[in-house]
């Protein structure tokens, strides 16, 4: 974003002027290429559509670049980061979203420098061309993390994204200080593919003392619902009152894919722990383990999205398929 002079108020920014803004880029000692979107937007106005765009340009420049460096938005940049995992399949090439949290025309902008150091990891190989990271992640204030386990924990400092149940891929000093034990390699028996079919007919029910029977039907009036993610308490806690169950195992049987994932920033559900958390368990709800809400209703989109049966989307749900969580 940029800073309207007249107004104050922040509005997307023109990347054909990127140069402009940090001209430290043309110090870099590989070449850089940008491309924009017609129409750049906010990141709360992201869509599955946009994603489907970002996945349109990473394919039809695959060849002709190193890495890809992706400006965004921080306010859905981990939402955009766990679908593109899902969407970009068996990358042999680095996909690197930043961004930041002072617009890119203030002095003290954190933009500059996490540009900087992102287009830096784009490229980095080992002695035999191979990318050092090659998946899709977010860099932010030194910190390289996988894109499908971070979650943005502040709206004001520099530090926006953590990554809490998954270790830190890189972190930025004076050096790029890699763990490569903990980064994710292709399949080099197989070549990388592009899917771009989501399906958005799935929510989320965040649990909360409380939350009234009617509320919770109106979530599953909807006759286009196909999954549903629920944000429960602790390790995968909820009310175990009959009316509240009784609820979510009609949608259950009437084929809605229903995940349970915790409310807390770290820890995973473990539902055999308390009395509601194995009631869900008992009804058909699956376990979330320690995904994301943002990994796991992107999941739910894609998987949908490929056209699997709930009975296939509930098997998938269940194992990684992107290192997204810890089974």
């Amino acid at each position: 974003m940029i800073e309207d002079p007249d107004s104050g108020i922040l509005k997307p920014f023109n990347f054909n002027y990127l140069k402009d803004y940090v001209p430290e880029l043309n110090r870099l000692k590989f070449n850089i290429d940008s491309i924009a979107f017609e129409h750049p937007i906010d990141s709360s106005d992201m869509t599955p559509d946009d994603w489907k765009k970002i996945v349109q340009m990473i394919e039809a420049n695959y060849e002709k670049y190193d890495g890809f460096v992706i400006l965004h938005g921080t306010d859905t940049m981990a939402y955009s980061a766990s679908v593109l995992s899902f969407m970009l399949e068996n990358l042999t090439k680095p996909v690197v979203l930043t961004g930041s949290q002072l617009p890119i025309g203030k002095m003290r902008t954190d933009g500059r420098e996490n540009l900087i150091t992102a287009l830096e990891i784009a490229v980095d190989k080992d002695s035999d061309g191979n990318a050092f990271v090659p998946e899709v992640c977010i860099f932010f204030q030194n910190l390289l993390m996988r894109g499908n386990r971070t979650t943005k924990v502040n709206a004001d400092n520099f530090n926006a994204f953590d990554s809490f149940n998954y270790p830190l891929l890189a972190e930025a000093g004076t050096y790029i200080r890699y763990e490569h034990h903990l980064i994710h390699h292709p399949d080099k028996n197989t070549t990388p593919k592009f899917h771009y079919y989501l399906n958005p007919d799935v929510t989320i029910l965040k649990i909360f003392p409380g939350i009234s029977e009617s509320c919770v039907k109106a979530i599953f009036t909807n006759p286009y619902l196909k999954g549903v993610i629920i944000e429960t308490f602790g390790a995968g806690n909820v009310p175990a009152h009959s009316s509240f169950l009784s609820i979510i195992e009609e949608a259950i049987k009437k084929g809605i894919v229903i995940v349970n994932v915790t409310q807390c920033d770290s820890g995973a559900v473990e539902p055999d722990r308390y009395q509601g958390g194995k009631a869900l368990k008992n009804i058909g709800v699956l376990s979330g383990y320690d995904i994301t809400t943002e990994a796991a209703v992107t999941k739910l989109m894609f998987l949908f999205g490929q056209g699997y049966s709930p009975e296939e989307v509930s098997k998938r749900m269940q194992f990684s398929i992107a290192g997204e969580m810890t089974v």
